[in-house]
């Protein structure tokens, strides 16, 4: 992987996951600002964008593998939106504090 490859996945990651917090209400991570929130969401996007690929691609055998086309933003957005729900399912769920 390139140095503009690995930038572009985390500027995807990013987005992807800033997108999934806003659309998720009330999620265990709202309190966050400055850059914990970014790498929080960061994280959750880049995980989402695998749980996207995996649901579409692998699974459904919808899309490519293309890196960055309009579909794998979609599925990145989405795969996010399921991270950040299991995500705070399980902190509020234990009683734990995000971060």
């Amino acid at each position: 992987m390139d140095i503009g490859s690995l930038i572009a996945a985390l500027l995807l990651g990013l987005v992807a996951g800033a997108i999934g917090r806003a659309l998720v209400p009330n999620d265990a991570f709202r309190h966050m600002s400055g850059p914990t929130s970014w790498l929080v969401s960061t994280g959750l996007g880049l995980a989402g964008a695998l749980v996207g690929y995996w649901i579409f691609t692998a699974l459904l055998g919808i899309g490519d593998d293309d890196r960055f086309d309009w579909g794998g933003i979609i599925g990145a957005v989405i795969g996010a939106v399921i991270v950040v729900i299991g995500a705070s399912w399980v902190l509020k769920r234990t009683g734990r504090p995000a971060l």
